[in-house]
C-alpha cells in the first residue's frame, strides 16, 4: 500500500507541476511566480498564465529571435505601450502565431500610416498590416489571467499621443512604457501632441493607481520603486515651471540652455539641446495651458 500511495503521490505530482514559462536564460529576471521582465533590446514584460504567455511590448525588431527563444509557452495577448518601433519590433513574430495585440487607438493610427519624423528630417513608413493593434481602446480596460487581475489605461500625451499603462494588480507590477525614463532623456513626440504638461499629468496617474510596494517597469533601465518614480515626476514638474517662464518670454532652446533651466537638478541631460527643443515645441502647442502673458 505505502509502495502505491507513494507511487500516485508522484503521478499527481506529475501532472500538477506547472510548464516553465521562461527557457534559462541571461535575458530574463523573474519578477514574482508568473511574472517576468525580458531584455529585448528595450524592457519587454511577460505574465504566464494558463491561456498562454501575456506580453507588455515586444522589443526591438533585432530581438525578435532572442525575444521568442526566452518564451517557453506561446504569446497569446500583446500589449503596445506606444507605437515606436523599438518596442514593437516583434508583433508580426507574434501576430502571426496567433496572438491578439491590444493598443490604444491613436497607438493604431500612428503605426497604419507613414509620417514625418522631424528630428530625423525623414518619412517613417506605415507599419504591415500585421504589426499593428488588433483590439483598440479609448480610456481604460481590464482582463483576467488566471487569478490575476491586469487593468490597463489611457496615459494622455506623455510621450506619444498614445501611451497605455499595464497594471498586474495582484503582482503590484505597473508597465508604464516610456513614460518613465531613469536612464534616457525624457523624450517627447511633440508631433503627437506630446509635451511635458501631459507627462506629469500622465506620471501623476501612475501615482494614484501605485503604493510604496508598486514596482514600476519602464521601456529602459531598471524597474522603479514608487519612490523613485516620484522623484522623476517632481523633476519633471520643477522643469515644465521653469520652462514655463522662458517660453512665456519668447525663448527658444539655446536661451533656455543659456538660462540654466536645467542646471541645479538631481540628473543630467545627455542631450540637453533636443530636450529642450522638443519640450518647447510641445509648450506651443498648448500654449492655452501657459500664463496669460504669453508673447
Amino acid at each position: 500500500m505505502t509502495d502505491r500511495r507513494h507511487f500516485l503521490m508522484a503521478g499527481l505530482g506529475a501532472v500538477v507541476l506547472p510548464r516553465l514559462a521562461w527557457t534559462q536564460s541571461s535575458n530574463v529576471t523573474k519578477l514574482a511566480e508568473n511574472l517576468a521582465l525580458i531584455n529585448a533590446g528595450t524592457n519587454v514584460l511577460g505574465f504566464s498564465s494558463s491561456d498562454g504567455m501575456i506580453l507588455v511590448d515586444t522589443g526591438a525588431p533585432e530581438a525578435a529571435a532572442a525575444l521568442k527563444a526566452a518564451l517557453a509557452t506561446p504569446a497569446r495577448t500583446i500589449f503596445n505601450t506606444h507605437y515606436h518601433l523599438e518596442n514593437t519590433g516583434s508583433n508580426e513574430t507574434f501576430a502571426a502565431a496567433g496572438a491578439k495585440i491590444i493598443a490604444h487607438e491613436r497607438t493604431r493610427q500612428w503605426m497604419s500610416t507613414d509620417y514625418w519624423v522631424p528630428a530625423e528630417d525623414r518619412y517613417q513608413k506605415a507599419r504591415p498590416k500585421a504589426a499593428r493593434p488588433t483590439e483598440v481602446f479609448l480610456t481604460n480596460g481590464s482582463l483576467k489571467a488566471g487569478a490575476e487581475p491586469i487593468e490597463y489605461g489611457y496615459l494622455p500625451l506623455a510621450h506619444t499621443s498614445g501611451d497605455i499603462y499595464v497594471f498586474f494588480k495582484t503582482s503590484n507590477v505597473l508597465a508604464v512604457g516610456d513614460v518613465a525614463s531613469p536612464v534616457r532623456d525624457p523624450a517627447f513626440d511633440y508631433f503627437t501632441g506630446a509635451w511635458i504638461g501631459g507627462r506629469v499629468e500622465a506620471m501623476d496617474i501612475i501615482l494614484k493607481l501605485s503604493n510604496d510596494q508598486t514596482r514600476i517597469v519602464p521601456s529602459f533601465g531598471p524597474v522603479m520603486t514608487r519612490a523613485e518614480f516620484k522623484a522623476e515626476r517632481d523633476l519633471m514638474e520643477e522643469v515644465r515651471t521653469r520652462l514655463w517662464k522662458t517660453v512665456r518670454e519668447g525663448d527658444g532652446p539655446k536661451e533656455m540652455l543659456e538660462a540654466g533651466v536645467l542646471k541645479g537638478l538631481p540628473r543630467t541631460w545627455k542631450d540637453p539641446n533636443k530636450f529642450l527643443y522638443d519640450a518647447a515645441k510641445g509648450l506651443w502647442a498648448h500654449h492655452s495651458k501657459l500664463d496669460p502673458n504669453v508673447v
